[in-house]
This record gives structure tokens, sequence and C-alpha cells, in this order.
């Protein structure tokens, strides 16, 4: 049960949610900074199709923005940045009840054998 998928996947999405609330943590603190490029965290669609595959074991990874810069060269969006911290904090919080609930179901399978 520790090594199923699920499990790999929810701790995959939970660091993957970790290092994407750490890149819009410093995207924010460098909102005013000249030249600053935001950075973007992906792992959604390299879960899913590793969860297809039956592992559910990924690694996120960070990418520069691309979106259109201010005249001093920095292309955070601050509201872009709340929203998808809100969204992020929401998904977080999901995945780690997904996976207390799994270590739950455990203890309790323990206490009774």
């Amino acid at each position: 049960m520790l090594d199923s998928v699920t499990s790999a996947a929810l701790t995959s999405a939970l660091n993957g949610l970790s290092q994407r609330q750490r890149a819009i943590a410093d995207n924010i603190a460098n909102v005013n900074t000249p030249g600053y490029h935001a950075q973007r965290v992906q792992f959604e669609n390299a879960l899913a199709a590793s969860v297809r595959a039956g592992d559910g074991a990924v690694s996120a990874s960070t990418s520069i923005s691309e979106e259109p810069t201010r005249t001093n060269g920095n292309n955070v969006n601050l509201d872009t940045e709340t929203l998808s911290n809100i969204d992020t904090v929401l998904r977080f919080q999901f995945a780690s009840q997904a996976l207390n609930g799994k270590f739950s179901a455990l203890r309790t399978a323990m206490k009774t054998s």
C-alpha cells in the first residue's frame, strides 16, 4: 500500500505543488525586480502519463515564463500569481488529505490485524 500508484502519485503531486509554491513566492518577491522573468512549474501532464503507465512517480520541472514583459523587462503579474497561489494551496490541501486518508486506513488495518 505504501508503494502503490496512488501513494506515489499523491507524493509526486505534493512535491510538485510544493515546488510551485516556492516559485510563486519567488515571483511575488521579485514583482518589481527589473528584468526578472516569472518561473512556472509543470508536472500535471507528466503525472497523468505516469499514472496511466502504472507508476505515479514524477519530478516537477521549472521553466521561465515567456509571457510579455513590462517596460522594465519584468513579466510577473501579481493577479496571476495570487490566483495560482490560491489554486495551488487548495490542490495541496486536497492531496495531503487524500494521502492522510490512505495512512489512516493503513493504521486502522494494522490495529485490527
